[in-house]
């Protein structure tokens, strides 16, 4: 794979499923140059086939592409089946909430929310979508005309959480949950006053706003000072469930609760389980048959706040109220594969788990059923269980993403969107391996070779979080670097997710012990198992807490002929107040005194380093401010280390997965730049003088 190939990563959204079983409908996004954005449209998948285990071949029977907006998301039909909403964006704008019938026609807009809308779902009646929006104090965010981001008022901040990465600050715009009835679809649409009739309507007539105007009025049900989120109906209808931290005390610690509000309007209302502890809850979701309340949650500890690798756990509660059951061991796994419960059947969840690599589908109940309805050499991305089949989406080591049908236990493949990609691109087998650390702790991991015979230099990459992991989907990182020649490595050593707890939280207060033993012993043994890669010539890279471990093990290992240390988390003392996350982050990972900081800090170790190292940093991360990287860059400098700084304008820390196309190929271009010059390959070669 190259850098070119950028705009033939298709990702597929979670499906969703008509109410007749017929077909699926999945959003397809992909980043385009010519745009320097990310476009996509609706595509609608038949579920039938004649052909099991193929794409159909009956023309009939292909999936296609069902709408033609610059940027469609979020698929959902009605429960009645007569209707398909979905979030549309056009170009340079924000995302609205569009419903079109089911059978076809054009899409009728629902929302103009000033900064778009967020998520949204169906009441089951299929009268009414609550949606979520944030919405600007007054006076912010282009709200009065004339003022903009520097002409606003200045602001006053007295909180700890004030700043997201991506997203900017957030008291002042935070998430608020609005009810919209959906219109009668094949009634006429109404038309502007213009003329006479405008004329006619005096004051009352808003030239700025003639489109507004026609759309369907939105009742705001919220208006907290805190983002409202994962807004979902009860069974009947007649409530919404939603979640927020809007206890007192809120700003000091990480825990969030479940909330209830009437349809009809009202104040929300907490819902907490009997002894559940200090939580975290990510999402919380009826039981169709409307006798349990299920939630998604990770415990933060008797502080509030100790995150560290944590795994979160699905608990059913009575709606009535009561204690709370895990249904899920929470030392085994941990449900964060997914964003949403999905239902089945009527007291059913279904849910996807983070597990060595891979992320499986399971399905739990209520009365202790437990079936891993879904596993194997895949990350699954979402799934629906609607009109009697369970339809899926996954990406895969020759995928980027695709649709599927669980029959029988069975993956029915219904898609292939990444034909393209694969025409175009050798793309490489990632083989799997275990290797011993030195204290014989089993670090398992991937190596993706190069095409052609050795010897290749070897990368080692290492991921961020710490609590991630890599995974067997294929990685457009992994596949570039094969493409020019390199033989690549990846591991999840201690620290990392989807091997127990107890594993993730190896590194607490000791990063860079177990960790750096860990990838220094996989790559050890990598070379020794495989003659195709050259052990003389090794390049180490990572970025966020990657870029943490590369920084640190440079500072330790002087074998590596070049580094790259991208976004990195490098200094926990000026992160605490920088980072978005720096009042919390650092203190639960490193621990909070001075001597611990140190100890676990690359800064406090860069006059060690001696590998020439390239620093990579977007001038809008919040997550691993720029700052991290300025200094770091200069410490090297003023110490004669070989280095550069190459910084992003207008990117934050999501740069590599979904920054501007443009920016994501540079930023390929530029680190096998740095790699030719240092470690250069056969399809990589040095510069010529």
């Amino acid at each position: 794979m190259k850098s070119e190939h950028l705009p033939l990563l298709n990702s597929v959204s979670t499906p969703a499923v008509h109410p007749d079983g017929s077909r699926a409908v999945v959003s397809v996004i992909r980043p385009d140059f010519d745009a320097d954005t990310y476009v996509g449209q609706l595509w609608t998948v038949p579920l039938g086939s004649d052909h099991p285990g193929q794409v159909p071949l009956d023309p009939d029977r292909r999936p296609r592409r069902l709408t033609r907006g610059f940027r469609d998301t979020a698929p959902d039909f009605s429960p009645d089946g007569r209707a398909l909403a979905f979030l549309r964006a056009a170009a340079g704008g924000k995302p609205q909430l569009h419903v079109v019938e089911a059978a076809g026609g054009e899409p009728q807009q629902l929302t103009a929310a000033p900064l778009g809308v967020s998520s949204f779902a169906w009441s089951p009646d299929s009268g009414s979508i609550v949606f979520s929006a944030r919405t600007p104090e007054e006076g912010r965010y282009g709200s009065v005309d004339g003022v903009g981001a520097g002409s606003e008022d200045a602001r006053l901040i007295t909180d700890f959480k004030y700043r997201m990465n991506g997203l900017g600050y957030t008291a002042d715009k935070p998430l608020q949950l609005f009810l919209v009835d959906v219109p009668q679809l094949d009634a006429a649409p109404k038309v502007a006053p213009a003329g006479r009739a405008l004329k006619a309507l005096g004051a009352a007539a808003d030239p700025h706003e003639p489109a507004a105007s026609l759309l369907p009025a939105a009742r705001q049900l919220t208006s907290g000072a805190a983002d409202h989120d994962g807004a979902s109906f009860s069974a009947d209808g007649g409530t919404i469930f939603f979640t927020a931290a809007l206890h007192e005390g809120s700003d000091t610690d990480l825990v969030s609760g479940i909330y209830s509000i009437p349809a009809a309007g009202g104040e929300p209302e907490a819902i907490r389980p009997a002894d559940a502890g200090r939580q975290s809850i990510s999402a919380v979701r009826q039981s169709a048959d409307g006798q349990w309340i299920f939630f998604l949650a990770q415990d933060m500890g008797p502080s509030g706040h100790d995150f560290v690798a944590r795994n979160t756990a699905l608990f059913a509660m009575p709606a009535t109220g009561g204690h709370a059951t895990a249904l899920s061991d929470v030392e085994t796994f941990d449900l964060s594969g997914g964003s949403r419960i999905e239902l089945r059947g009527a007291a059913g969840a279904l849910v996807l788990n983070n597990a060595r690599g891979t992320v499986e589908l399971h399905e739990f109940l209520v009365d202790g059923g437990h079936t891993v309805l879904l596993d194997g050499n895949r990350v699954v991305t979402g799934a629906v269980d609607g009109g009697g089949s369970l339809v899926v989406s996954f990406s895969d080591s020759t995928t980027a993403g695709d649709v599927a049908v669980l029959d029988g236990g069975q993956l029915r493949r219904l898609t292939d969107f990444s034909a393209a990609l694969r025409s175009v691109a050798d793309i490489g087998e990632p083989q799997e391996l275990t290797m011993p650390s030195t204290d014989g702790y089993p670090v398992h991991g991937w190596l993706v070779k190069p095409a052609g015979p050795g010897p290749h230099p070897v990368l080692l990459t290492i991921h961020g979080g710490p609590f991630a992991q890599f995974s067997v989907a294929l990685f457009d990182e992994a596949q570039v670097y094969a493409g020019a020649g390199y033989a690549v490595l990846m591991c999840n050593p201690r620290g990392s997710a989807g091997y127990g707890q107890a594993h993730g939280r190896s590194i607490k207060e000791r990063m860079g012990t177990v960790d750096m033993q860990d990838v220094l012993a996989f790559l050890d043994g990598a070379v020794e198992k495989f003659d195709e890669l050259d052990a003389a010539n090794v390049g180490i890279m990572g970025g966020s807490y990657g870029g943490y471990l590369t920084a640190w093990t440079i500072s330790h290992d002087h074998r590596f002929r070049a580094a790259i240390v991208e976004r990195g988390f490098l200094d926990p003392v000026s992160f605490t107040g920088s980072s978005d996350i720096g009042w919390f982050f650092g203190g639960e990972y490193t621990g909070r005194t001075a001597e611990q900081m140190a100890a676990q800090s690359p800064m406090a170790r860069v006059h060690n380093v001696r590998t020439p190292s390239l620093v990579i940093h977007s001038e809008d991360d919040l997550r691993c401010p720029v700052e991290q990287g300025q200094r770091y860059f200069t410490a090297l400098k003023q110490q004669g280390v070989e280095t550069g700084f190459l910084v992003f304008p207008g990117e934050n820390h999501e740069l590599s997965r979904s920054g501007t196309p443009h920016h994501r190929k540079q930023r390929f271009d530029e680190i096998l730049k740095w790699w030719a010059r240092y470690l250069p390959s056969g399809k990589n070669p040095a510069p010529q003088p």
